[in-house]
């Protein structure tokens, strides 16, 4: 009793205020497809975005799926 619930707002709501405060917000990482995407982001948790930009078209060429 007494309990004291948030509710939050809907991802479109959150996506739209985004977008507001951050226009020109692009992605550092260099992808095309989804899937590209989430193993690139794996991979910049262990090294920084430039370096994963350097090593993904080989991977990405090697290990296509």
């Amino acid at each position: 009793m007494g309990e004291i619930i948030k509710k939050t707002p809907p991802i479109s709501t959150i996506l739209r205020k985004l977008k507001k405060l951050y226009p020109e917000a692009e992605c550092a990482l260099i992808h095309s497809s989804p899937f590209e995407l989430l193993i690139a982001t794996i991979l910049s948790a262990q090294c920084t975005d430039k370096r994963v930009n350097l090593v993904t078209p080989e991977l990405f060429r090697q290990a296509n799926t």
